[in-house]
């Protein structure tokens, strides 16, 4: 269920947790966390994640260099999830074309949508790279799950769960920051 606060006005805001979001990624034993740091989930995210002794951070240069890695704890039966923003997937599109398309891997990635409007579907973004996320996902055969509220943090458990037990992709789009 979704947290909801009402403003001044009346209007009600939606809100998105961090500690929630965390809380499902470590319920679907994901023990690494690969990241790029992110103006969108860093407050709510990343630091939060960088504090937490269950899971291990390790932070990376280039967001491509996520997919590999990741790809390697697989073989460890290990779990792991890529946190990035979406300008650095679009810049890592080869590495998760032949990674996790090509070579069916179970890559999971968190890709904060910076700048999106949270009150639109990212295909109706006023901003160009938010807007091409979804339909660049749908040609490769990823799936993609919009995080935007606390009601959709139910989402994540089942999608990184089916991303390992199919050996398959799947991205986890959050669409606003996390508190």
């Amino acid at each position: 269920m979704s947290v909801a606060t009402t403003t001044k006005a009346g209007d009600t805001q939606v809100t998105l947790t961090g500690a929630k979001i965390i809380a499902a990624v470590k319920q679907s034993g994901v023990a690494f966390i690969f990241a790029v740091p992110d103006i969108v989930t860093s407050k709510g995210l990343l630091f939060p994640i960088a504090a937490d002794k269950d899971l291990r951070l390790v932070r990376v240069c280039k967001e491509d260099e996520c997919v590999g890695i990741a790809s390697g704890l697989t073989y460890s039966d290990k779990r792991a999830l890529i946190l990035i923003q979406y300008t650095g997937f679009l810049d890592s599109l080869n590495a998760i074309r032949a990674v996790a398309v090509e070579y069916k891997q179970p890559i999971v990635m968190m890709v904060g949508l910076l700048g999106h409007e949270p009150d639109r579907l990212p295909s109706q973004s006023g901003r160009y790279g938010v807007r091409i996320i979804e339909p660049i996902c749908d040609a490769m055969g990823i799936p993609h799950h919009l995080i935007s509220q606390d009601a959709d943090v139910a989402k994540i458990k089942p999608a990184i769960d089916k991303a390992y037990m199919e050996s398959s992709p799947v991205a986890l789009l959050v669409g606003r920051r996390p508190s």
